[in-house]
């Protein structure tokens, strides 16, 4: 099996989980996938929308499910949560709209929302909404820029896709260990 055909074959699934469990990096792989043809433009930006909507109703259940938990407890102790709900308590329609735009506090959040007493439908309704720009942004991002990232990488395909994998995620792990070193200084 080719690498185009197992990206062909796998690759909605995959951007799937990673948009729901890693995020950006896999979004923006999937928009340059796109660009060249090797996945749906279309299905990139609903597998990116729904795997992000998905995994985010997940985490808000679980803190409503499990608020009063030992675990959940000593997470809401933490300078990250704590933040998150302070912010949540100040602007709630704002930060449900745009956490998932904010490095070090996309996986929180949604369990931080559903420790409080935002009603469930509302954070569907605005989850929904924000996943859906977040993936069009992101996929966007992957796709206008394609040809320029491959340009740059020397114009070989796949040597570039694995490459802007590579710039991509480090770029993102770069960002996410500096938020973590800021919410602890």
């Amino acid at each position: 099996m080719s690498i185009e055909s197992f990206i062909t074959q796998y690759g909605l699934a995959a951007i799937f989980l990673g948009a729901g469990f890693e995020g950006e990096t896999s979004v923006v792989t999937g928009g340059l996938l796109a660009h060249q043809h090797l996945l749906p433009l279309v299905g990139t930006g609903v597998a990116a929308a729904t795997g992000s909507f998905a995994a985010d109703q997940l985490f808000f259940f679980i803190g409503r499910r499990y608020r009063d938990t030992a675990r959940i407890r000593r997470m809401i102790e933490k300078p990250a949560f704590a933040k998150a709900l302070g912010t949540l308590d100040r602007h709630p329609t704002a930060f449900i709209l745009g956490f998932r735009f904010l490095y070090g506090l996309r996986t929180i959040s949604p369990i931080a929302i559903g420790t409080s007493h935002v009603p469930a439908r509302t954070f569907v309704a605005l989850n929904a909404v924000s996943a859906i720009v977040w993936a069009v942004l992101f996929t966007g991002i992957g796709y206008l820029f394609g040809d320029q990232v491959l340009e740059l990488l020397g114009g070989n395909k796949l040597v570039g896709i694995a490459i802007l994998i590579g710039v991509v995620a480090a770029i993102f792990v770069v960002l996410r260990l500096w938020t973590r070193y800021r919410a602890k200084a």
